[in-house]
């Protein structure tokens, strides 16, 4: 299988420049279609496969996403590293609108998503304590030291249902209580069906506001951030081509294990397992599942 490097581009990044032999294609899953066609080419000799989270001009909320659908389709474009750049805010006074943080824990407090590939039928706990990818997490880090902006090696990103933004009662109890860095809408459950499908995944979350904890700065202003994600597009860009150029792929195996998640994770029987689901799992787990 053709190894990939995939991005998915939050709010504010919807499409990567500078791709050689660039095409926008559908890929068909069993979980239906995609958030948008998925951008594929070639970036400094990498193979690319770009997908704008909300769909192109922004068409998908947070929780209309269709994230096993996303995730599926870059496992079957033979994507093997995810890095997913998405906008944030802040609950620490250091981190400032403008900067860059690589995540590498998340809190989920997302409620109304599916948050797996299995089910009845074909039941499977992957582990979650180390959600990102350090190798892939170190590769971001590299690849945005250079971009000029303020960068953080390290935080945790709540992930909140939405699309309402926080009020300052909860916006204060995750940061003061729950001890989150950053606050977003979508990295979960695309985290966690990243290590489902047994691709290495990394954030870099592009902090745009303080939330509403913050004394002198309010309510979250809707035209700040997109004047702040304007403002970012250049350096995002600048990250991809660089991640591009840093050797993100090809690598077997992964030294953390991300590909081979579902080794002891599916619990199910081979005789007790539903052939249905079984097949819609094919790209996803047909590596354990045959």
């Amino acid at each position: 299988m053709t190894e990939r490097l995939g991005i998915i581009g939050g709010s504010g990044v919807y499409r990567i420049d500078d791709l050689e032999d660039a095409k926008w294609v559908a890929i068909d899953t069993p979980w239906g279609p995609s958030s948008d066609e998925i951008l594929t080419g070639t970036l400094a000799g990498t193979p690319m496969a770009f997908l704008p989270r909300h769909g192109r001009g922004h068409v998908h909320s947070p929780t209309t996403v269709p994230y096993r659908a996303n995730i599926d389709a870059m496992k079957r474009l033979g994507v093997t590293d995810i890095v997913s750049v998405s906008a944030c805010g802040s609950f620490r006074e250091h981190m400032a609108p403008g900067d860059f943080v690589i995540v590498d824990q998340f809190i989920d407090r997302t409620t109304l998503r599916d948050t797996s590939f299995f089910g009845t039928g074909c039941v499977a706990h992957v582990s979650l304590a180390h959600p990102v990818c350090d190798r892939l997490r170190g590769l971001a880090r590299k690849a945005a030291e250079g971009l000029g902006v303020t960068l953080h090696d390290g935080g945790t990103y709540l992930a909140m249902e939405g699309p309402q933004f926080s009020s300052m009662a909860e916006s204060r109890m995750f940061r003061e209580v729950w001890g989150a860095d950053v606050i977003g809408m979508t990295n979960m459950p695309e985290a966690r069906l990243a290590r489902e499908a047994e691709i290495c995944y990394a954030t870099v979350a592009m902090i745009t506001d303080y939330d509403s904890w913050h004394p002198d700065h309010g309510s979250v202003d809707i035209t700040e951030i997109i004047r702040v994600l304007g403002a970012n597009a250049d350096a995002a860009a600048g990250l991809v081509r660089s991640l591009a150029g840093a050797g993100a792929v090809p690598h077997a195996p992964c030294p953390h294990g991300c590909d081979r998640a579902l080794d002891h994770a599916i619990m199910t029987l081979p005789e007790r397992r539903d052939p249905e689901l079984v097949a819609r799992l094919d790209a996803v787990a047909g590596r354990v599942l045959g």
